[in-house]
């Protein structure tokens, strides 16, 4: 698995203010765009592929901002609160997002007296539009590119997480994850970092906690509500009735950082669940999305594809997207890094993402 190329995500300037272009944290493929969200924001972004003559991609730009409260009701009395979007996915004509459900501990500044460094080591703050999945219909607009819109027929933008029933609300009496649920993410609490959807499921890989070193997966059903088209509600997932399925993997110790749905596998980018920088690997996990996925699933299951690069507290890995350009043997990946090197900032205000060869 080797780097073939760095490509260029160019960002309007009131992105780059917000600091979106160095804290990105979910991307997805859709045609000739990427969706891309950072984790500081309660947005998604639209980007536009760049080709050189021969068609390959060469970066991607024409960023246009979605804005979740225009499309959904959120949770929090502020709409602009921070989702912290850590993962997306794209299939059947909708986009998924979703936050990552983790506590937050504050952290020490430099500067901070101790006295001030113990209390801000001691508080613990909730941060509500962190806590919801969100269903966004898509279309194809005039100039041909994919939209994200409120309603498209019967197809409505819905959210999971409005009113005690989040993913979190969902597991509250999960055996194996409930005692992490007053955590911090940071701290090996819940703390969700991926997503893929296929078909009528949608699969949730958490950064942590890892237990006993083996990650866990959540799956669901998630469908609209018919009391509330603009909300969702889980669906049975198999016939013992359960809403949700929880799968185990062993990937030696590393959480799940982000999945990405390739046929009927799963990429699986890990990375440490707590505040390290490394080490971080892709992970293929044959017929994750088939019915007969097992609940535990040892490292014998898993096929390890290769390390990824990481820095020295930069440069973490956060986001992997299949692109389909149709050049040269081999599956591509799109990796994009939140706290990127400043080697990867561009005088233009992107950010430089890698495109690595997979197979073949």
């Amino acid at each position: 698995m080797d780097v073939e190329r760095r490509v260029e995500l160019r960002f309007v300037e009131e992105s780059r203010k917000a600091e979106t272009h160095t804290n990105l944290s979910a991307v997805r493929q859709d045609g000739r765009c990427l969706w891309v969200a950072g984790d500081e924001t309660a947005t998604v972004e639209r980007l536009t592929a760049v080709r050189d003559e021969d068609g390959r991609v060469t970066g991607y730009a024409d960023q246009k901002t979605v804005r979740l409260a225009d499309l959904v009701p959120l949770p929090a009395a502020d709409p602009d609160e921070e989702a912290d979007i850590e993962g997306l996915a794209c299939a059947d004509g909708w986009l998924w997002a979703i936050g990552s459900h983790s506590l937050k501990r504050k952290k020490i500044k430099p500067g901070h007296r101790p006295a001030k460094s113990r209390r801000r080591l001691a508080t613990v703050v909730r941060e509500d539009n962190r806590f919801i999945l969100a269903r966004l219909p898509l279309v194809t607009g005039a100039d041909g590119l994919p939209e994200a819109v409120r309603a498209d027929g019967d197809r409505t933008a819905a959210v999971l997480g409005l009113n005690k029933d989040s993913i979190t609300d969902l597991v509250a009496d999960d055996p194996h994850l409930a005692p992490f649920l007053s955590i911090p993410g940071k701290d090996n609490g819940v703390d969700i970092e991926g997503i893929a959807a296929h078909g009528d499921r949608i699969y949730i890989g958490l950064r942590g906690p890892v237990l006993r070193g083996w990650a866990v997966l959540i799956e669901i059903r998630p469908d609209t509500d018919p009391a509330d088209p603009r909300r969702l509600r889980p669906l049975p997932v198999g016939g013992d009735g359960a809403l949700y399925h929880t799968h185990f993997l062993d990937l030696g110790g590393l959480g799940i950082r982000d999945l990405c749905p390739h046929g009927d596998d799963l990429l699986v980018l890990t990375g440490p669940s707590m505040d390290l920088d490394g080490p971080v690997r892709l992970v293929r996990w044959p017929g994750a999305v088939t019915t007969a996925a097992p609940e535990i699933v040892t490292s014998a299951d898993l096929e390890v594809l290769g390390e990824l690069p990481h820095g020295d507290g930069d440069d973490h890995a956060e986001g992997i997207a299949v692109l389909d350009e149709g050049h040269g043997p081999g599956t591509r990946l799109l990796v994009v890094y939140d706290s990127p090197s400043p080697a990867r900032l561009t005088e233009e205000g992107g950010v430089l993402a890698d495109v690595l060869v997979v197979d073949g």
